[in-house]
């Protein structure tokens, strides 16, 4: 029984009225319910959901007698304080200890991104494919397991779909281009690109949803482009980080954060599951306008998806050009959902504004961390002074857009 069901029922059995009669009329009512029991005096600060039925009230001859404390109720005091919600610093660990994970995960995705996408340099797409069909497997497990629950109810999976169909359609060409373009990109221009998200959201939902921002998220977005420009572009032609990088890969990856920032404004009304699903199916369907920007002719799908299946599995003929797969992959895929489960845990003990930060720290980092040599790439990159200089005005960026500024009081 709920509990929603029992307290009415208690409170029925409360208000039920008794007859003092020797002969029992009620059949749920005998005399042993009635008779007070012998029992020790409850805490004050317990409370019950019903009161006892026909309590004798105490005779005031024996009140002295009555409040004394036996050592069984400094017994039941001593289990009450016991279960006090946790302290601070409790609670001050749990954040700092849930913020150092998410970092790592942040930082280790951000890695694995560029390691996967190594052995599949030439099939970008079939991995975008792969790793959305996996996410497709996944929320549909969990869709299935809370309609069972009855978290999931039937006018939920009713809600109109074509929101979702929109949001299909720009994951997958988020999700395909930004592969398509980190194939060909330097390690520590990913994140460094991949922060134009802030400035593609703010832009969408101004003029979508009519948002208004403060000054100070107006002047943070300012700064993130501002050190995305000066890290890419500045210093002599040999020491910019994208020398030698044709600009169609950059001008990609921005325009796939584009894609993620329109589908993210449109999240906030619809479901993710069924975005997903629909992410998928068009991942598929855009393939051959995808494919068309790698010089792959229609025609040749089928064998660029074989060729690219047996790349993942590290068989076939040219497997030789694909080491590393298919354990990269599948990392990536792993540390993923296990960074966004992180992601939604940290917000859960601290705030939205804590998570950001926690997020934030990885960029940094994970641009250190890629232009080291690494298994699979044994190169490295050299970070230029411009290249650092710009990354310090984005973090400066990214954390005066995201700390809250003290509002007046009325």
């Amino acid at each position: 029984m709920s509990l929603s069901t029992s307290l009415p029922m208690l409170q029925l059995l409360d208000d039920f009225p008794l007859k003092r009669s020797s002969k029992w009329s009620n059949p749920f009512l005998s005399p042993t319910l009635l008779m007070p029991f012998p029992r020790e005096p409850r805490p004050s600060n317990v409370h019950l959901i019903s009161n006892p039925p026909l309590v004798p009230k105490p005779n005031p001859r024996n009140l002295r007698t009555q409040t004394k404390i036996s050592p069984r109720r400094r017994d039941i005091r001593a289990h009450i304080s016991s279960t006090n919600p946790p302290t601070a610093s409790s609670t001050t660990k749990h954040i700092v200890f849930g913020s150092v994970l998410t970092v790592a995960f942040a930082t280790t995705n951000r890695v694995l991104y560029k390691l996967a996408l190594v052995p599949m340099k030439n099939y970008p797409f079939f991995l975008a494919q792969f790793t959305t069909f996996g996410y497709v497997v996944i929320y549909f497990s969990i869709l299935g397991m809370r309609y069972h629950a009855g978290i999931v109810t039937d006018e939920m999976l009713a809600q109109p779909k074509s929101r979702f169909v929109v949001i299909g359609v720009l994951e997958a060409l988020g999700l395909a281009t930004g592969m398509s373009a980190g194939a060909m990109l330097p390690g520590p221009a990913i994140p460094l690109l991949n922060q134009t998200f802030l400035v593609w959201q703010l832009i969408f939902s101004t003029f979508l949803l009519g948002r208004k921002y403060s000054f100070s998220q107006i002047a943070g977005c300012l700064l993130v482009a501002t050190g995305v420009t000066v890290a890419v572009t500045s210093g002599s032609n040999s020491s910019k980080m994208l020398s030698g990088v044709e600009f169609v890969w950059p001008a990609l990856m921005i325009a796939s954060n584009a894609f993620q920032a329109g589908a993210s404004i449109i999240k906030e009304y619809v479901f993710i599951d069924a975005g997903a699903r629909l992410e998928a199916l068009f991942v598929l369907l855009f393939l051959p306008l995808l494919s068309s920007m790698k010089g792959i002719p229609f025609a040749q799908l089928p064998s660029y998806l074989k060729s690219g299946a047996g790349c993942f599995l590290n068989i076939g003929t040219n497997s030789s050009d694909c080491n590393g797969a298919p354990l990269l992959p599948f990392l990536y895929v792993i540390i993923n959902l296990i960074f966004n489960i992180s992601l939604l845990h940290l917000v859960k003990v601290s705030s939205a504004v804590v998570t950001s930060l926690a997020v934030m720290l990885s960029v940094p980092i994970s641009i250190y961390v890629l232009s080291l040599p690494l298994p699979y790439l044994p190169d490295g990159t050299t970070l230029s002074p411009f290249f650092l200089f710009g990354n310090m005005v984005l973090v400066l960026g990214l954390i005066l857009y995201t700390i809250p500024q003290p509002t007046k009081q009325s």
